[in-house]
C-alpha cells in the first residue's frame, strides 16, 4: 500500500491535444514588433512554421507585443513595409536553403528604418528549425541588454505512455515543436538530465525483475545499469556537478530517500520515517526538500544531509507535492479544492526558504510537475484544463505565463 501512494504522490499522467501557443497575460506597454519573411526557396508550409514560431519564442521572451500578420518584403529594400511604419521595432529574416539539406537563416532588427542588429544562422538539417527561432530569441533578448536566457536552448526529456506498460523517452524543445523518440518499447519512466551538458540521462525501468535505474549516453547510444531496488526506484534530482543522485528506493517496502554517490557507486540512506518520503530535490549540496505524508497528508520538508532534524517547509494547502528548487526558492503543487463529485484545481505556488514570502502562479486547472529552469528564470509544467493538457512556461520576472500543447500520448513525467 505504502508504494502505491507514493507513486500516486510522484506519478503525473498527462493527455495530449492539439492547440495554439495561449498567453495568459500581456502587457500593453511593451515596444510593438513586426516579422517580415524575405524567404524565396521553401514552400509557403514551411515558411508559416517558421514565423509562428518565431513569433511564439520572440512573445516568451516578454519584451515586446509581437505582431501576428504574416509580411513578405524584400530582404534589402531600404524601408520596412508600410503595415510596419509604426511599430518600434521590426525583425527581417531570409531562409535559405543549401544543397545538403541544412538550412540557413539571415536576420537583421530594423528601428526608424535602420539595422541595429544583424546575424547568420545555420543549422544541417532544416527540421531543427524550431532550434534556430529559439536562438535568434535568446540573442535579440542579450542585444536587449536583458538577463540571459539560456532555457530556451535546453531539450526538455519526458516519458510518454503508448499503451499499458508501454512508453517511449522523447527528447523535445521547450515548445514540443521538435520532438524525438530516444528509448522505444519497454516500460520506462521518470527521465531525468544526468548533466547540464544535457548529453547523458537517468531513468527507470520497469522490465526488469526489479525497478531499474539506467544511464544513458547519447553521444554513444550506450546504456549500463546504475542500481536496482524491491518496491521502487525513482531518481528525483541531480547534483550540479552531476556526482551525486537523490533517489526514491523501497527495499522493504518503505519509502525513504537515499544519495547516490556516482563515482564511488555508494548509495547512503537519508529518512527513515514510518511512512512515505519521496521526490527529493537539492536546495544546496548539504540541504534537500522532499515530499512526504508526516502531517497526515503529502507536504514539503527539508532537512539536511548531515542531521537528522526535519523541517516543515509549506503550511499552506493540505495536499502539497511535486516540489523543485532553485536557491532559496520552493515552487510546490497544492490542492485547493476538495469536490467529490467534480474536479479539482491544483496550483503551483512559489515560497521563499528565508522569507514568509509566497505567491501563487497559477489560477485554474490542475497545474504540476513544475521544473526550475537552471538560471531560475522561468518555470516549466504541465497544464490540464477543460479536456486540454499542455506545456505551461511561467516567466517569473515577468509575471507572464505561456503555454503550448502536448501532441498526443500521456505524458508521465518530464525533465528540463
Amino acid at each position: 500500500m505504502k508504494i502505491l501512494l507514493a507513486l500516486f504522490m510522484t506519478l503525473t499522467l498527462i493527455y495530449g491535444s492539439d492547440a495554439t501557443i495561449e498567453v495568459i497575460k500581456k502587457v500593453d506597454s511593451l515596444p510593438s514588433m513586426a516579422l517580415e519573411d524575405s524567404s524565396k526557396n521553401y514552400d509557403d508550409t514551411f515558411k508559416m512554421t517558421f514565423f509562428k514560431s518565431l513569433v511564439s519564442d520572440l512573445s516568451v521572451i516578454s519584451l515586446f507585443n509581437v505582431d501576428r500578420h504574416y509580411i513578405k518584403v524584400d530582404f534589402d529594400a531600404s524601408e520596412v513595409d508600410v503595415k510596419n511604419k509604426d511599430m518600434n521595432y521590426t525583425l527581417r529574416y531570409k531562409l535559405i536553403s543549401n544543397d545538403n539539406s541544412s538550412l540557413s537563416v539571415i536576420v537583421k532588427l530594423i528601428n526608424n528604418n535602420e539595422v541595429i542588429f544583424n546575424k547568420n544562422y545555420k543549422i544541417r538539417n532544416k527540421n531543427l528549425h524550431i532550434f534556430v527561432s529559439h536562438t535568434i530569441a535568446y540573442d535579440i533578448n542579450e542585444f536587449m541588454g536583458q538577463a540571459p536566457v539560456e532555457w530556451m536552448k535546453r531539450k526538455v526529456i519526458f516519458s510518454r505512455v503508448t499503451s499499458p506498460r508501454q512508453s517511449e523517452l522523447v527528447i523535445a524543445d521547450y515548445t514540443l515543436s521538435y520532438q524525438h523518440t530516444i528509448v522505444k518499447g519497454g516500460f520506462n519512466l521518470f527521465p531525468k538530465w544526468a548533466n547540464n551538458k544535457q548529453n547523458s540521462f537517468y531513468y527507470t525501468s520497469l522490465d526488469e525483475k526489479r525497478p531499474t535505474l539506467k544511464y544513458v549516453n547519447i553521444t554513444t547510444a550506450k546504456t549500463k545499469i546504475v542500481k536496482s531496488s524491491d518496491g521502487m526506484m525513482i531518481c528525483s534530482d541531480v547534483s550540479d556537478d552531476g556526482n551525486k543522485l537523490l533517489l526514491t528506493m523501497a527495499p522493504k517496502g518503505q519509502p525513504d530517500i537515499y544519495l547516490y554517490d556516482v563515482k564511488k557507486k555508494k548509495t547512503s540512506k537519508i529518512t527513515r520515517y514510518g511512512g512515505i518520503d519521496v521526490g527529493a530535490q537539492f536546495i544546496n549540496d548539504n540541504k534537500i526538500a522532499f515530499v512526504s505524508d508526516r502531517l497526515g497528508y503529502p507536504n514539503i520538508f527539508s532537512k539536511k544531509l548531515n542531521s537528522s532534524l526535519v523541517e516543515q517547509m509549506v503550511y499552506y494547502g493540505k495536499s502539497n507535492s511535486a516540489c523543485s528548487t532553485f536557491g532559496s526558492y520552493i515552487v510546490y503543487k497544492a490542492r485547493e479544492t476538495s469536490n467529490s463529485f467534480s474536479h479539482n484545481t491544483f496550483n503551483l505556488h512559489l515560497i521563499s526558504t528565508e522569507t514568509d514570502f509566497i505567491r501563487r502562479l497559477t489560477s485554474v486547472g490542475i497545474n504540476e510537475f513544475p521544473r526550475f529552469s537552471k538560471d531560475g528564470d522561468a518555470i516549466i509544467f504541465i497544464k490540464n484544463y477543460k479536456e486540454q493538457s499542455s506545456i505551461g512556461i511561467i516567466r517569473l520576472n515577468h509575471n507572464k505565463n505561456y503555454l503550448f500543447p502536448l501532441k498526443y500520448g500521456k505524458v508521465q513525467s518530464m525533465d528540463w
